[in-house]
């Protein structure tokens, strides 16, 4: 005797064609939702990069100017510390935001791991009868 999922593709071929699109379908729907943090993520990062190439310039123009103020050097050293590490501060920010991981993330492909699940617990079913 075959085993009944053969008689079911046998019989109703259409079953099986809905089920993979309702697949596509979820699949589709999982990997837009994953596209768009990655592309957060991505964006986030490519932002802290950039903050942290000025606050290194910055830096290195303050160091210039510091050793340029030879006579007085304390009263402007206020400045010279701020102005690069504002964008310093910036580039942390946008590193924290882009490896601080959602609870969407967390439950990246949660639906298509448990339609799986269910799937097979329907085959391992059908396989024991």
């Amino acid at each position: 005797m075959l085993h009944p999922i053969f008689h079911l593709v046998a019989t109703q071929p259409q079953l099986l064609g809905q089920h993979a699109q309702a697949y596509g379908e979820l699949l589709g729907t999982e990997l837009s939702t994953q596209a768009a943090f990655w592309g957060r993520r991505a964006i986030l990062s490519a932002l802290a990069v950039c903050f942290l190439s000025v606050s290194l310039v910055l830096a290195g123009v303050a160091l210039m100017l510091w050793s340029a103020l030879v006579p007085e050097p304390r009263a402007a050293l206020w400045v010279l510390l701020t102005v690069p590490a504002a964008p310093a501060a910036a580039a942390l920010l946008c590193y924290g935001l882009a490896r601080h991981r959602s609870a969407a993330d967390a439950q990246a492909f949660a639906e298509l791991r448990r339609q799986m699940q269910a799937d097979m617990a329907l085959l391992r079913e059908l396989n024991a009868q």
